[in-house]
């Protein structure tokens, strides 16, 4: 992530180093004159990169010994309202 110094001067922080930030880091960092000016608003943004990141959610990817064969017939949704056997039939 990029932070802006009191200074104006942006640094690249990782998250961890953010939280860890203290005002003697900030101090720091402004006596060294450590950053660079960013004069692009967008600098290191996903508006430069035109990617889209793929998103895999793996708590929901099958089991190799899953098989969609195997569901029971009496998991079918809304079984217990609807009558199966004979939907005419009072």
């Amino acid at each position: 992530m990029l932070y802006q110094l009191p200074n104006g001067k942006v640094v690249h922080l990782s998250i961890d180093e953010f939280l860890d930030l203290t005002d003697l880091d900030i101090q720091f960092l402004m006596s060294i004159d450590y950053g660079e000016h960013v004069i692009d608003p967008f600098t290191g943004s996903a508006v430069e990169k035109n990617t889209r990141e793929k998103y895999i959610d793996t708590d929901f990817l099958p089991l190799e010994d899953y098989d969609a064969n195997d569901i029971a017939s009496d998991d079918l949704p809304f079984d217990d309202i609807i009558d199966l056997e004979d939907p005419l039939d009072n």
